[in-house]
This record gives C-alpha cells, sequence and structure tokens, in this order.
C-alpha cells in the first residue's frame, strides 16, 4: 500500500429524513457513495481503499457498490463504530494490518463531488508538510457565541476556513495520533472533548500543525435533503 483513501460510509444519516442511509441515496441511478469511490478508482494518487460501513451494511456495499461497479481499489470492507472517529481508528488498524502505507486520506463518503485536482494538491501538499485538510474560504460571516447564544467574538473573515475532506496524513502520524486518542477516549467527556475531524486529532494529541489547501465549493457534504437536491444539480452538471 502507498497511498490509502479510508472512505467513511457507517453514518446512519438521521438529518437526510429518509429510510435509506444518504450514503445510499440514489442520484442518476448510483448510489452516493459510488462517486467518490469512483473518483479514487480513477486516480492516479490514491493506491488502495478501505471501505468503512455498518456491520449490516458490509455484505449489501460488497456486491451492490464494490462488485456492481468493479471497483478494484477497494482491498477491504470494515465495520465502523459508534462515533465518527471509531470509524477512522476502525480504518488505521486495517492499513496497519496490511502492513501499512506512506499517505492516508480520510474522506468523508457522504461528499461525492472530490476530484483529481483535489487529490493532486493535497497530495503535493503533504509530501512537504506531513498533515494538510481541504478547506474553503468561508464566504460568510462567522460569529462565535456563548452557551447563551449571545455573540462573544467576530473572527476576521479572511482568516475564517470552512473545512472539507479529504484530510490527508502521514501514516505514521496520523497512527500515533489516533493510538493516543484511543487510549485517552475514557475521559473525553469529562473534558469536554469533542471530536469533530482527523486535523483536530493531529493538532490536540501531537501538537503537529495541520497545513489548510485549497478544496472546492462543489465539495458539499450531503447531509440534508436540501444538499440532495444541491447534488442532484451538480451530478447532472458533470
Amino acid at each position: 500500500m502507498q497511498n490509502v483513501a479510508i472512505v467513511l460510509a457507517a453514518g446512519s444519516g438521521k438529518r437526510m429524513q429518509s429510510d435509506v442511509k444518504k450514503q445510499y441515496i440514489e442520484i442518476d441511478k448510483r448510489p452516493l457513495i459510488y462517486y467518490a469511490l469512483d473518483t479514487f478508482e480513477k486516480s492516479e494518487i490514491i493506491t488502495d481503499v478501505i471501505l468503512v460501513t455498518g456491520a449490516d451494511d458490509i455484505e449489501y456495499c460488497r456486491k451492490e457498490i464494490v462488485e456492481r461497479f468493479s471497483f478494484s481499489k477497494v482491498r477491504s470492507i470494515v465495520c465502523g463504530g459508534r462515533e465518527r472517529y471509531h470509524s477512522v481508528m476502525a480504518g488505521i488498524d486495517e492499513i496497519c494490518i496490511n502492513g501499512g502505507c506512506e499517505y492516508v486520506f480520510i474522506h468523508d463518503g457522504a461528499r461525492p463531488f472530490v476530484d483529481e485536482n483535489m487529490l493532486v494538491r493535497l497530495y503535493e501538499e503533504v509530501k512537504l508538510t506531513e498533515a494538510c485538510v481541504a478547506a474553503v474560504k468561508s464566504k460568510d460571516t462567522v460569529k462565535i457565541a456563548n452557551n447563551a447564544g449571545y455573540v462573544v467574538s467576530t473572527p476576521n473573515r479572511n482568516l475564517t476556513w470552512i473545512i472539507q475532506t479529504p484530510q490527508v496524513f502521514e501514516y505514521e502520524l496520523i497512527r500515533e495520533a489516533y493510538g493516543i486518542l484511543k487510549q485517552e477516549e475514557c475521559g473525553l467527556s469529562c473534558q469536554g472533548i469533542v471530536v469533530t475531524d482527523d486535523a483536530m486529532v493531529v493538532e490536540t494529541w501531537t501538537g503537529h500543525r495541520v497545513k489548510l489547501t485549497e478544496g472546492s465549493y462543489e465539495n458539499i457534504k450531503v447531509t440534508t435533503p436540501e444538499d440532495l437536491i444541491t447534488a442532484e444539480v451538480l451530478v447532472k452538471r458533470r
């Protein structure tokens, strides 16, 4: 393994308000997860893919997605966990079992519009920095609020970014970060720490700086029915 993409598809998608999990909702006769996997399959950067899904969905993913669309780079389909970071851990453990790799691209399967140009930018950046994430500058003013909903501060908009995936790391660095997180997991709730992305894990438990790298405003995360409408338009346009 050289450059491995961990594709996360273990979420329940409650906000989608659908009986079908969001990663399997079809757009143009293909499940949502297909589009990210197809990009990784065709990429010259990615050599292997680990698909992380729910325990009950493993066989479905194998037959109806991997075999149906001939995704030869999907080496393993593994069971995710309760939280997103548990699923990432499962992917990293699977890479470890297979002997490790150089760089790990961690991607939310609900982001169908990752593209090769983005992967190239991230790959060139991670070779220099060991840790980088796709991101776009915020178009809107951002407010920091307190628990009561009152504004506490207004950051300079030129310095605020919207974080996306893929998030890309040198293998040993991300393995170290998640190894420490695993050891300290029991104390997270007591400390009030909510793990929201992989960059946070690296920043918090290794102190390594993470470089923001140009993503795309089309690289949306499909979370709600409104997002699905946007995704349908983008698929037809492409």
